[in-house]
């Protein structure tokens, strides 16, 4: 299977950098290889995201501008997750009714490549196009 580089981000405030095997968007958990060494066993229902990167240092200096558009990426929407962070990509897959959904960032340049996005950690979703 293919080795993905991902954050996870958990409702709490933590997250945790490493890599998966076994990440599905039905499954209830995956295994996730930490950075720091071992492995963890990830329940999604405690997550708010999982960030699926180019590089888990993350690009520190870069601020995300949004303002790029994704040929095939479908609907440019703004997600505000209940702690107050918010990101802005394109989704084809979004639904209140799903345990998540996929958002391609609208910054080509973002270290991140997708993100799954939990709904039971989103306060809001707004359709921006």
């Amino acid at each position: 299977m293919h080795e993905n580089r991902v954050v996870t981000h958990r409702k709490d405030g933590t997250l945790q950098k490493g890599t998966t095997r076994d990440f599905f968007p039905n499954k209830e958990e995956f295994h996730l290889e930490l950075e720091a060494g071992g492995v963890s066993i990830v329940k999604l229902e405690e997550l708010k995201a999982v960030f699926f990167v180019r590089n888990l240092a993350g690009r520190p200096d870069h601020h995300e501008t949004y303002a790029d558009e994704i040929a095939g990426g479908g609907r440019k929407v703004e997600v505000t997750f209940e702690d107050g962070e918010v990101i802005v990509g394109f989704t084809s897959g979004y639904s209140p009714d799903r345990r998540g959904w996929f958002v391609l960032p609208a910054d080509k340049e973002s270290n991140n490549l997708r993100i799954f996005v939990l709904n039971s950690a989103v306060q809001t979703v707004r359709m921006l196009d």
